[in-house]
């Protein structure tokens, strides 16, 4: 709901016990109108860039100057990414659950009108079945949101994550009051380890473990023990973190504070990339709001344990993602990794026992404490319990944030929830766990999502990055590209990752030239075998895997690469050639005005020719023809 007027303020002398904190939620509850109509607007990070600030201000302006006939008027509320990321800005009207995509400033007269006045849907802004081209009007009935497992993601798209009363409303901080007054730090700790849940940054460590482990060192060598939450999300096309972060830093929060006393932990530390301008700012106003309601800092909830938290803004290097090197940053030194003779829970920020774990895995917790372990072990697969979120890119229907159980079938998420491929082809891989994962060919299609069946096929899990290519995609191109990324994030600081990752993208420029030979694909292997072994830190072990998978799944595109001096997909520019086919060329010269090179000739509504002498391969003669009549060899 928008909140009245005389709805219970923060501003109050803040919670003094469990008590308290269920009396305002009480309060909180009987002040909402369960028949006041709602009107939520997607701000999160891609609607804002689409707009959606302009809808908003629009919605204001139309409700303000019409005279809806209502009991009661209908409220606005602005929350965080909805997930369907490629469909924004997204305007939900509530209660009626219709789900609206790519809304304008000028949508909006029709939305109040037809909707909000008549009660009726505005078909053209309905989300269509990329496959019937039927519309959907409702959001759960969308394949999209239908087919996900959302309980990470449970608030998000419900709550304006600047007004901690909508959290409270929606149960949040109840598992801190549970623990605080019905659990022991032992018992907190013994859910985590029953629960199964593994850490969500990438390794996929068991979280009690790790947790054990910092209790086990606080005993042996003392305190004080740190807990950390990392925010540096680096890898292309991921930004699961960040939603979290954006739309729910409450369920980050209490997952942390649930953290420290589970471990006896004082201080906390939010490690967040600079690029992330509003988590850092929500995560701000957050921490304030709880402060002042009495849930976080002194004396929480009237109970003696105290704990705070601060957020520390990383610089943007991906290297900082790695335990050591982001508790360096944190320190004040350049963020580079250490040598693990001794595990971070035993030895970190600052020499003293450390527990880091990432936003996905801190927001966790509370449901963990709150549903109970049994429960959280009941979704998923036994060594991959409870949900992960992803970042579904590239060819595919539905970009977007998606939360699945563990153990879903690659080509569910990807046929079912991400819609396809454009054109109905079958995707030709997935890129898993970002830069440092691995390729999964469609002959896989059916693998389990999971922690352990991702590696046994040569990927991982990572933060959630998954990114669909399709058959314009060259495999040498792509490892390519994650190479140069990696070869760029470098630290530099051992010999393996510093050299070897450069000799392997070298190595690659030469296939991507038709260059090279069968026994450098032998070399190539070999080499990445030695980088795998000898880097100082995960970046450098796992950055060939982008080179193993896609040798072991597509080699003989390598081959044609070498053999026939030919891209299977059309991509590497030494080996391919722009054709005009005249039969299908109707003249327009679209491609001709666009070409930068001024190669292309032909009269008007006459077949054009390309010069391949001239031609550079940049592929804007391919991409504006309308008529399918560029082709390349």
């Amino acid at each position: 709901m928008a909140w009245a007027s005389t709805a219970p303020t923060l501003d109050r002398q803040g919670l003094q016990s469990p008590e308290d904190l269920q009396t305002y939620r009480e309060e909180l509850l009987a002040d909402q109108d369960p028949n006041q109509p709602v009107v939520i607007v997607c701000h999160g990070t891609g609607c804002l860039a689409n707009g959606s600030p302009r809808v908003t201000e629009a919605l204001k302006k139309a409700l303000g100057a019409s005279k809806i006939k209502a009991r009661v008027m209908p409220g606005i509320k602005t929350t965080g990414c909805h997930g369907f990321c490629s469909r924004g800005p997204l305007v939900i009207v509530r209660p009626l659950g219709l789900f609206y995509q790519r809304v304008k400033p000028d949508d909006v007269e029709e939305i109040v009108k037809t909707t909000l006045v008549e009660g009726k849907p505005v078909e053209r802004l309905l989300y269509l079945d990329p496959r019937t081209r039927e519309p959907i009007p409702l959001e759960t009935d969308i394949p999209f949101y239908k087919n996900q497992q959302r309980i990470v993601l449970r608030n998000i798209g419900k709550v304006d994550p600047t007004d901690l009363r909508d959290t409270i409303v929606r149960g949040g901080y109840q598992a801190l009051a549970k623990a605080l007054t019905t659990m022991t730090p032992e018992e907190v700790v013994r859910a985590v380890e029953q629960s199964g849940l593994r850490g969500r940054g990438g390794a996929g460590f068991p979280t009690g473990r790790k947790w054990r482990s910092a209790l086990a060192a606080v005993k042996k060598r003392g305190g004080p023990v740190y807990v950390i939450c990392n925010g540096d999300e680096g890898d292309p096309g991921a930004f699961m973190d960040r939603t979290i972060m954006e739309g729910d830093p409450h369920a980050v929060i209490e997952g942390m504070i649930l953290g420290a006393f589970a471990l006896g932990a004082h201080q906390g530390f939010i490690y967040v990339r600079a690029e992330y301008p509003i988590a850092i700012k929500h995560l701000t106003i957050a921490m304030d709001q709880a402060r002042a309601l009495g849930l976080l800092g002194g004396n929480i909830l009237g109970t003696g344990f105290s704990f705070d938290i601060q957020i520390n803004r990383g610089a943007g290097a991906f290297v900082c993602g790695e335990s050591t090197a982001l508790f360096a940053s944190i320190e004040g030194k350049a963020g580079e990794p250490r040598p693990k003779y001794v595990r971070s829970a035993e030895e970190g920020l600052w020499g003293k026992p450390t527990v880091l774990n990432n936003v996905e895995s801190w927001a966790n917790v509370p449901l963990i404490i709150e549903q109970g372990a049994e429960w959280y072990a009941g979704i998923g697969v036994p060594h991959s319990t409870g949900t992960k979120v992803f970042s579904l890119v590239g060819k595919v229907n539905n970009i977007g944030l998606v939360e699945v159980p563990m153990g879903i079938a690659l080509n569910k998420i990807v046929e079912e929830i991400g819609g396809g491929v454009p054109g109905g082809q079958p995707f030709k891989a997935v890129q898993t766990g970002g830069p440092s994962g691995g390729c999964i060919p469609y002959s896989l299609k059916d693998i389990p999502v999971d922690f352990d069946s991702l590696i046994q096929a040569g990927s991982m899990m990572g933060s959630g990055g998954m990114i669909v290519m399709d058959r314009k995609d060259c495999v040498v191109d792509v490892s390519r590209y994650f190479l140069k990324f990696l070869e760029e994030e470098s630290c530099g600081k051992c010999l393996p990752c510093r050299l070897g990752i450069t000799r392997l993208r070298e190595m690659l420029d030469l296939f991507s030239r038709g260059e090279g030979s069968e026994k450098d694909l032998e070399d190539l292997h070999g080499l990445a075998q030695a980088i795998q072994d000898g880097s100082l830190c995960a970046l450098g072990g796992s950055a060939p895997n982008p080179v193993l998978t896609t040798l072991r799944y597509f080699q003989d595109e390598y081959l044609a690469h070498i053999q026939e001096k030919r891209c299977p997909a059309g991509v590497c520019k030494a080996l391919i050639t722009y054709a005009i086919d005249e039969k299908k060329c109707t003249g327009c010269r679209v491609c001709a005005r666009g070409c930068p090179q001024k190669c292309i000739s032909g009269e008007k509504k006459k077949p054009h020719r390309i010069d391949t002498e001239q031609c550079i391969r940049c592929g804007v003669c391919l991409e504006s023809c309308k008529f399918e009549a560029v082709n390349v060899f």
